[in-house]
C-alpha cells in the first residue's frame, strides 16, 4: 500500500493548510521494491506542482516495531487482552496461521527477524535471536513460537525486521527532499532506558549517515547532509531560531570530526556510542 499510503498523504497536503511530512519513507519486503520507480515519480510530480512536503529516511534496511504485526489487523482489533484471547481461540488458529504464513512468503525467511525486547525475564535470553533460531530452540514451528510468545508476554514483544533494499537508501538519502530521522526513543546504555536489545538506529543514525555514507560512500556531500539534518527539518517544522549557526538563535552545536564519525552500534550490540563527536551543545549548555 505505500503508493496508495503516499497518494492519500499528497491528496490530504493538498486539501489542507498544513505541511506534509512523510516519516521513515521506505519500501518493505522485496515483493514491493519494484514500486520504488512509480514512488520516485509521485514525489517529484508533488515537488513540480508546488506541494510542500519533506521526507526523513534512517541510514539501516532494517525496520522496528511489535512482533505482534506479522498477526493480521482484525486480530489485533481491541484491547491487548482482546488480542491475547484471539491468539488462545483454537476455532481462530487456522486463520490465523494461514495469514501469518502469507508474511512469511513476503520475508522469504523467519531469520531475518530479531526479537529485541520482551516484558518478562524468563524469555529475556530470546532478546537479539532470530524467530527461527529461535523456535528451533524451543521446539516449535515459528508461527507456534510467536503466538505462545505473544501470549506469554501479553503482546509485549519487540522486532527488528530486515526488508528494505540498500539501493534504495541511498537514493533517498540523495533526494533533494528526504532528510536523516532516528525514527528512534531516548535510550541509555544505564538505567531503566537500557533494556533489550533495541535497532542501532537509537545510537547511530546521525553518526552513520556522515560516516558511511558521506565520507566512505560519497552518496551526498558533507554540507547537504548537514543541511538535511538541521536546517530542513527544523524549518519544515516551523522551528523558531534553530536549525543554522546564526547569531541570536538558539546554540544547538554539534562538533564532529569529519574523518572520524562513524556509528558503533549493531544489532547485536546497539546501545554503544559512535567515535568521532568531539562536543554537543543544546541550548548553549555543553
Amino acid at each position: 500500500g505505500i503508493l496508495e499510503a503516499v497518494d492519500e498523504a499528497f491528496r490530504i497536503a493538498r486539501e489542507t493548510p498544513i505541511r506534509l511530512q512523510i516519516s521513515h519513507l521506505k519500501i518493505g519486503y522485496a515483493v514491493n521494491w519494484p514500486k520504488f520507480p512509480a514512488l520516485l515519480d509521485r514525489l517529484d510530480r508533488a515537488r513540480a506542482a508546488g506541494l510542500d512536503f519533506r521526507c526523513d529516511r534512517y541510514p539501516y534496511v532494517a525496520w522496528a516495531t511489535s512482533l505482534s504485526l506479522f498477526f493480521p489487523l482484525w486480530s489485533r482489533e481491541g484491547t491487548a487482552e482482546d488480542f491475547i484471547s484471539r491468539l488462545r481461540d483454537p476455532s481462530l488458529q487456522d486463520r490465523l496461521r494461514a495469514e501469518v504464513l502469507v508474511k512469511e512468503k513476503e520475508l522469504g525467511s523467519w531469520d531475518k527477524v530479531l526479537i529485541s525486547s520482551v516484558a518478562t525475564d524468563k524469555n529475556r535470553p530470546l532478546e537479539g535471536m532470530n524467530i527461527l533460531d529461535a523456535s528451533v530452540r524451543a521446539g516449535k514451528a515459528p508461527y507456534d513460537f510467536m503466538r505462545d510468545l505473544l501470549v506469554e508476554e501479553t503482546g509485549r514483544v519487540g522486532m527488528i525486521t530486515f526488508g528494505m533494499s540498500e539501493d534504495h537508501l541511498k537514493v533517498l538519502l540523495a533526494h533533494p527532499l528526504v532528510g536523516v530521522g532516528a525514527d528512534g526513543s531516548a535510550v541509555a546504555p544505564y538505567g531503566p532506558l537500557a533494556a533489550g536489545k533495541p535497532h542501532p538506529r537509537f545510537y547511530g543514525t546521525f553518526p552513520r549517515v556522515l560516516g558511511k555514507y558521506v565520507r566512505e560512500e560519497k552518496v551526498v556531500p558533507l554540507e547537504e547532509i548537514v543541511r538535511k539534518m538541521t536546517n530542513m527539518p527544523a524549518a519544515h517544522l516551523g522551528f523558531v531560531r534553530r536549525g543554522m549557526l546564526k547569531v541570536g538563535w538558539a546554540a544547538d552545536v554539534c562538533v564532529f570530526d569529519p574523518e572520524r564519525v562513524i556509528d558503533k552500534a549493531t544489532f547485536t550490540e546497539p546501545a554503544v556510542y559512535p567515535a568521532g563527536i568531539r562536543q554537543v551543545v543544546v541550548n548553549g549548555e555543553v
